[in-house]
């Protein structure tokens, strides 16, 4: 076992393509980590004064992520059809460097859901496309279709390896240098990112052009069977959010916690999913993936369920085992299974599951 597991890693530190495709994923995650476990307490809070309620946070994320819906469901469509992926992350990360500096200095509450809808809509196409990216360098390596979702996983693994400091660094700079600071680290991963895109990543144009070019993402839901996966995708990712939104602000002011108490619960996650990505990637080039994100989701429950039940902070550090568990389905396995669904469409696969 150990020594398959070994031959499998091989590539991943061989092959120049696969290379590039750590450190990418290491640069977005850590964008992400320095924003996400922070956002409830920076509208709620640092905001609120400009009259963000915390009914007006609600609509800012709600109109926010149907701000990055439409805007990367079109950009994912012209990724596969005109746009090489280079062109699109590098689009996608300098929308990253441009709306999270702008989060750093506005507190006017309509400026920041402007902002946040069109710019950081654009920067949204970042996660997609390098997912699409990171299947066709598969491809092109000559690793066996079989073999994808653990590869996928791997990529999905360096993802969360950031988040195992991120949260950690973030807390500490949100103390010392509030959320202008927070921001403005976020902004400076994506100025890394864009820049490791320009070195590293080539100029190629989409291989799926011919068949992409004709069919729209409505035609696509227009399928049963993907538009069945859609919604219980939705289902499932709506109750990630709920949980990334509000359990800050349950462990602060529930809870009676700290800032440190959410940089470790945020970083405990990601340690398991390390082990947990490789281990169900594994288990996905074995069996029947549909089961396996069935298990995922039924361990979401379990989670969302004993959640309920806290009563101090600390009982929410080993839950987040069992929420890296289905991490490493819902956030792994299930990128594969969709690109699965759309093989010539690896761009809007990728972002009708993100």
């Amino acid at each position: 076992m150990i020594r398959s597991l070994f031959q499998r890693c091989l590539p991943l530190f061989t092959n120049r393509g696969f290379r590039v495709l750590l450190l990418l994923n290491v640069l977005l995650g850590m964008a992400y980590s320095f924003v996400g476990p922070f956002m409830s307490m920076f509208g709620t809070d640092a905001v609120r004064g400009a009259g963000m309620t915390p009914l007006h946070f609600g609509i800012f994320m709600t109109v926010t992520a149907l701000g990055g819906v439409v805007i990367g469901t079109v950009l994912a469509h012209y990724s596969d059809s005109h746009f090489s992926r280079r062109r699109m992350l590098l689009l996608g990360s300098l929308a990253g460097v441009v709306g999270y500096a702008c989060y750093a200095f506005l507190r006017d509450y309509y400026a920041l859901l402007a902002v946040g809808t069109l710019v950081l809509g654009i920067s949204s196409i970042s996660f997609s496309q390098l997912f699409a990216h990171a299947r066709e360098a598969i491809h092109h390596s000559g690793i066996p279709a079989r073999e994808i979702p653990f590869y996928t996983n791997a990529f999905r693994m360096f993802f969360a390896l950031s988040w195992t400091v991120g949260p950690a660094i973030a807390s500490w700079v949100m103390v010392v240098f509030s959320y202008r600071g927070l921001f403005l680290c976020s902004a400076g991963c994506f100025l890394a990112l864009m820049v490791a895109v320009w070195f590293t990543v080539p100029e190629a144009p989409p291989p799926g052009a011919k068949t992409a070019r004709g069919e729209s993402m409505f035609v696509v839901l227009g399928r049963g069977d993907v538009l069945a996966h859609f919604v219980g995708f939705v289902l499932v990712f709506a109750s990630g959010t709920i949980g990334m939104m509000n359990l800050p602000l349950l462990v602060m002011k529930t809870l009676g916690g700290h800032e440190s108490d959410i940089g470790i619960i945020y970083i405990i996650g990601p340690i398991f999913e390390l082990p947990f990505m490789l281990y169900v990637g594994v288990l996905a080039t074995r069996h029947s993936q549909t089961l396996i994100i069935r298990w995922g989701v039924a361990i979401l429950l379990v989670y969302y369920t004993l959640l309920c039940l806290v009563q101090a902070p600390w009982h929410v550090y080993p839950l987040q085992a069992l929420a890296a568990a289905a991490t490493a389905v819902t956030a792994g396995v299930a990128i594969t299974y969709f690109q699965g669904y759309l093989p010539d469409h690896p761009g809007s696969a990728t972002n009708l599951y993100s």
